[in-house]
């Protein structure tokens, strides 16, 4: 049987360090690795050790029983959130690590939510109790009133099979059916044990063991625990499908594809499948390797529940499903800031971007960008640790020195009112016409599109091509220049020419439509918010509740529960960033402060915004309000606000 488990912490939790005893208990390592050692079998990159945190996610193998397993040891720290996230998805089970000492901490409750949201059944293990301070009991408590109340304590039962009266009463509070049976028939460990796994799979009930990984206490147990709970089922016989989960270069620049098989098998010189973009390509792999650590194993082929990475694809990404898998992943964990990238002069600029397109490749939420206009590179960045990090991979990987700008808010724009857009693009030679209702979006729903446009004004396939010029990039707002969202977007009618409308005319076209319905509508301003999820004692809620206000930040009613706070609700990331310093001060660090992202609002200070970005709509060399118009042999250029009055289809 072939398991996929996953370990995550927050940080200093001591994830890494009960990896290290596994992979000792099972034989895979002969000597146990320490964090402050540098010594560890998955964190080898230099920057990990330095640093004593983990960055990538590291992969091991190990078998056990009649098992074998592929174990990820996920970041702990929150600025490398979308690589743990990406991990999540190619994970059977998970194992979340909270400290016996500090109990739940921020990033604890975002792992749990991800880990929720994609569906995987989830161990605690609650480490270091052997520390000064230890309390696995209030621990658990926590785990029950801040991420579920079905959480379950094996750590003194279920061994040999037999279970304790309190987890009987816990799986029969859940399986009625069985109660009924053990009342009739007394208490059959197979059956109950078979109750067990199901309610785990099913994320019904969620086991819990304590002990301590540096001291090797209660390792053992929670192994054969879990060995035990945990099942898989594969299908080798159906086509080939799997998931894309990480992108890596090596070292001679071979681009690696790293897949979790979910059915089928693959051979060496076997085609794959997938989508790129709206293009389906069909390459051969040309090697299968299996990763265990930094020892790279050459195979010839892999099956159902094999996690492996292949050379031979040159356009897969993140996410990507192939095969007969075809949907993409969808990631929640989203950069709310970016950076400008400052390099020396000396540096040929257009060299670093193809250096960064490859760490765009392996992390895709870099979201790297060429900003033409000022000659200048960009990322999406979670914090400034992460800006730390990539500047020292970029001078290992590529001898590259460079610096980053402070990072700065993304902002989007979305508009307020409904209102029709007219483009109209004929140079000599030339022709095309868009007309585009824009009508203001859900928040948070991105662009969306339908078309109205009877056949007779354009063909379905002239309405496709123009919305898939909509879609090919992303649109300029016209208060400062950032990305346009939240906008539904109707195509209502058109005009080509039979001889003269040629490739581009309507991109031209429906471009300006857009931009002249920017122009007439009522534009607003976004910024990304936080989400936040507070617990502190009640005497320390009015100063917090005084700070979120003064961020521009909402609540929800205080939970008061015994002596703590629960506060929950919605702050700007722009001032809500660097709070966790004077929120640390302020609850002696006993506070729990979780911040995720949560979407795009109105922005608090859109006005002063605005006036620094200083944004000139006119001077954009991607976008013109403008139609053009053909007189006598000649094109020329109709401001957006006469531009309609021209219109051919009017």
């Amino acid at each position: 049987m072939k398991k996929t488990i996953g370990l995550f912490a927050h940080v200093d939790a001591g994830k890494t360090t009960l990896a290290e005893q596994l992979l000792y208990h099972t034989n895979t390592i002969r000597q146990r690795g320490r964090v402050d050692h540098q010594d560890t079998f998955l964190d080898t990159h230099d920057i990990e050790k330095q640093r004593g945190i983990t960055v990538f996610a590291g992969q091991a193998m190990f078998d056990y029983n009649e098992s074998s397993y592929y174990m990820i040891d996920t970041p702990g720290h929150v600025d490398f959130s979308p690589e743990m996230e990406r991990a999540i998805q190619v994970m059977d089970y998970a194992v979340v690590i909270i400290s016996a000492v500090e109990g739940m901490e921020g990033h604890t409750e975002t792992v749990w939510r991800l880990l929720q949201q994609h569906k995987v059944p989830t161990f605690f293990f609650i480490n270091k109790i052997d520390r000064v301070g230890a309390d696995p009991e209030k621990v658990l408590n926590e785990i029950r009133v801040h991420l579920t109340e079905d959480v379950c304590d094996l750590t003194n039962t279920l061994f040999n099979w037999e279970m304790s009266e309190e987890l009987i009463e816990c799986i029969a509070e859940r399986n009625e059916l069985l109660l009924e049976t053990y009342m009739n028939e007394g208490y059959q460990a197979e059956l109950w044990l078979e109750a067990l796994k199901n309610l785990f799979r099913e994320n019904q009930l969620f086991p819990c063991v304590s002990g301590s990984a540096l001291q090797d206490i209660g390792v053992d147990h929670f192994l054969e625990k879990l060995d035990l709970l945990t099942t898989t089922s594969y299908d080798n016989r159906s086509p080939f499908s799997g998931r894309v989960y990480k992108i890596h270069f090596d070292e001679k620049g071979t681009k690696m594809t790293f897949i979790k098989a979910l059915s089928g098998t693959l051979k060496v010189r076997d085609e794959i499948r997938y989508n790129h973009g709206e293009q389906a390509l069909s390459e051969k792999v040309t090697q299968i390797r299996l990763c265990n650590g930094t020892k790279v194993t050459p195979v010839d082929h892999v099956s159902a529940g094999d996690i492996f990475a292949v050379t031979g694809l040159s356009s897969t990404a993140a996410g990507d499903g192939i095969g007969t898998l075809t949907d993409k992943a969808q990631y929640e964990m989203v950069s709310a800031l970016k950076s400008r990238v400052i390099f020396d002069s000396a540096i040929n600029i257009k060299e670093a971007l193809h250096d960064f397109m490859i760490l765009d490749a392996e992390d895709p939420a870099l979201n790297v960008t060429w900003e033409e206009r000022s000659q200048e590179i960009h990322i999406h960045v979670m914090g400034t640790i992460q800006l730390e990090v990539v500047k020292q991979i970029v001078k290992e990987r590529f001898n590259l020195d460079i610096t980053f700008g402070d990072p700065e808010i993304l902002y989007k724009e979305t508009i307020g009112s409904e209102i029709l857009g007219y483009g109209h693009f004929e140079p000599l030679m030339h022709y095309a016409e868009v007309h585009l209702k824009l009508q203001p979006a859900a928040r948070n729903s991105g662009i969306s599109f339908e078309s109205v446009c009877h056949t007779d004004h354009l063909p379905i396939g002239t309405q496709n091509v123009i919305r898939t010029h909509l879609f090919e990039r992303d649109h300029h707002g016209i208060l400062t220049g950032s990305h346009l969202t939240d906008v539904h977007i109707t195509l209502v009618t058109g005009r080509a020419h039979n001889k003269h409308t040629s490739g581009g005319d309507f991109r031209q076209a429906s471009y300006r439509a857009l931009r002249q319905g920017l122009e007439k509508a009522t534009n607003i301003l976004l910024e990304p918010f936080y989400d936040f999820n507070i617990i502190i004692d009640l005497e320390q809620m009015g100063k917090i509740l005084t700070d979120i206000q003064q961020a521009h930040g909402s609540f929800d009613t205080p939970i008061t529960e015994g002596n703590k706070a629960i506060l929950t609700g919605k702050v700007p990331v722009a001032t809500f960033m660097n709070y966790g310093p004077e929120f640390a001060s302020i609850t002696q660090g006993k506070g729990i402060l979780t911040l995720v992202f949560g979407g795009y609002y109105p922005c608090h200070n859109q006005k002063e915004v605005i006036e620094k970005i200083n944004y000139n709509k006119e001077a954009d060399p991607d976008y013109s309000s403008a139609s053009i118009f053909c007189s006598k042999g000649q094109g020329y250029s109709v401001p957006w606000n006469e531009a309609e009055a021209k219109m051919h289809c009017l």
